[in-house]
């Protein structure tokens, strides 16, 4: 069967982004894969998995913060697969909770770097790429429940992915005519290893996850390929009349 087209996912190796490249390999895109050094492995076993589905892949290591390494990743994907038509900029981190008063330059500057920076590398790249092909294309990026309301114990974090929103809308502005669409997921409480990672942070990992089902209407957490649905439905043609749009996948916690 003929590939829908291509994406590129970085972050690919676990979590949301894992959940993303196997569902959009099920919807019929060749994909390549991305995500540091240190998760070659895990992008082998990923590229097992896509390749039973029937589709081509390609792994692409790199530091989506790194402008040359996003220049590589574009161009290598391109190089491997044929063409570049969804770009989802997944990659991202979270800080440890510390006190807004105390939030350290160098720990607000890291966040940045990758969730902020890297998610505008990787659009701008993406966007030449797609405005070069002449054919259009899906560039989505992840914001986050964070990034639609402040929390004072993770002011870094959160302000990167309220940057992921406004990058979003601006591109999707100047992107239209070439029949680029730019959105965003924003993800609530979504039962991954970096949700883990935060409530390991807080030292009480069961009464974290407790609280944030409390909160949830839904009366759960969410999963991995709860996220994965909506990029689905935002890679495919028919989402071409939604753009500049952050999408929020939480569960009813807040109402945008």
């Amino acid at each position: 069967m003929d590939p829908k087209g291509v994406a590129l996912v970085t972050g690919a190796a676990s979590g949301i982004g894992k959940a993303i490249a196997l569902r959009l390999a099920s919807d019929g895109f060749d994909i390549a894969l991305n995500d540091l050094e240190s998760s070659k492995g895990r992008l082998e076993i990923l590229t097992q998995e896509i390749t039973q589905k029937g589709r081509r892949t390609s792994i692409v290591l790199g530091d989506v913060s790194q402008e040359v390494d996003v220049k590589r990743i574009i161009d290598t994907a391109v190089h491997d697969l044929g063409g570049l038509d969804v770009t989802v900029a997944n990659a991202g981190i979270v800080e440890k909770p510390v006190p807004f008063p105390d939030t350290k330059v160098e720990d607000w500057d890291r966040i940045f770097s990758i969730n902020s920076r890297g998610v505008f590398l990787c659009y701008k790249y993406a966007a030449q790429q797609m405005i070069k092909q002449g054919r259009g294309g899906r560039i989505i990026g992840a914001s986050s429940i964070a990034g639609k309301q402040g929390d004072g114990l993770y002011a870094s974090y959160c302000s990167s992915k309220f940057a992921v929103r406004g990058l979003t809308q601006s591109a999707a502005k100047d992107l239209g005519p070439h029949k680029i669409t730019v959105n965003a997921y924003a993800p609530g409480y979504i039962n991954t290893p970096m949700l883990n990672s935060i409530g390991d942070n807080i030292g009480d990992w069961e009464t974290f996850k407790q609280n944030r089902v409390g909160i949830t209407p839904m009366g759960r957490l969410g999963e991995d390929n709860d996220v994965a649905s909506i990029v689905s439905y935002l890679a495919s043609k028919e989402s071409h009349f939604i753009t500049g749009q952050s999408i929020s996948v939480n569960g009813g916690i807040f109402f945008d």
